[in-house]
């Protein structure tokens, strides 16, 4: 069953889902305005992918 979201829903859920960077090293979850993080202290962090 499809989830139909409009407009300011579909951002909440979005930054809720999207907005975080993953450690290359160790695959943890880190705030989006990291710089180390915070399970290894490596500086090796992407944002999270998505597909639209």
């Amino acid at each position: 069953m499809p989830i139909h979201l409009e407009g300011e829903k579909l951002q909440i859920v979005m930054d809720y889902l999207f907005n975080y960077k993953i450690c290359r090293n160790c695959g943890a979850r880190n705030p989006p305005d990291a710089e180390k993080c915070r399970r290894c202290r490596s500086r090796n962090l992407r944002p999270k992918r998505f597909k639209k």
